[in-house]
């Protein structure tokens, strides 16, 4: 019932993921939310983030902010990162990473996308048939709307966990 909700990961961080070896693995772009993904709500890049989006092109991947927050904040995210991005992008339609494939000049097998929220994040890149992967938010300041999506997540994971400890993947 709840998996088409279910990532493909589940990490503690964006900060903790081994790209080196999802390059090996014939991965060539990123998608990613921004917002308590890559750092706390609203905040500008931090170092650490410019050194996570340093490494990725020094790797060789195409990288893409989607994020369904305003032009001026995903600007804002992306002055010091440079990317492609998305704003407004309405996840988890399918639509805006679609588009983010093609700024990249990737496809369904050679993307994955990472993110902190189930209903629209990994709900949109499974819609898309991309690699997903859930990270824990980073700050547990959010917006109300998200607070309340956090309980019904809740639900889901409790399952999931479950399912990846019954060995069904």
């Amino acid at each position: 019932m709840f998996q088409k909700f279910y990532p493909d990961e589940y990490l503690d961080s964006t900060y903790v993921i081994d790209f080196d070896a999802l390059y090996k693995r014939g991965y060539r772009g990123i998608i990613f939310d921004i917002d308590n993904t890559l750092v706390p709500h609203g905040a500008p890049a931090d170092a650490r983030a410019k050194a996570l989006f340093a490494h990725l092109k020094e790797l060789g991947f195409q990288c893409c902010l989607l994020s369904n927050n305003k032009r001026e904040r995903v600007e804002m995210f992306n002055e010091e990162i440079q990317v492609h991005f998305i704003e407004k992008a309405h996840k988890p339609s399918t639509r805006s990473y679609l588009r983010a494939m093609e700024l990249m000049h990737t496809d369904r097998e050679s993307t994955l996308f990472v993110g902190d929220q189930l209903f629209t994040d990994v709900y949109g890149a499974r819609r898309t048939g991309i690699y997903s992967i859930l990270v824990k938010p980073i700050h547990p300041k959010e917006e109300i709307q998200i607070v309340l999506k956090r309980y019904l997540e809740r639900i889901v994971l409790y399952f999931y966990k479950l399912r990846r400890l019954q060995g069904k993947g």
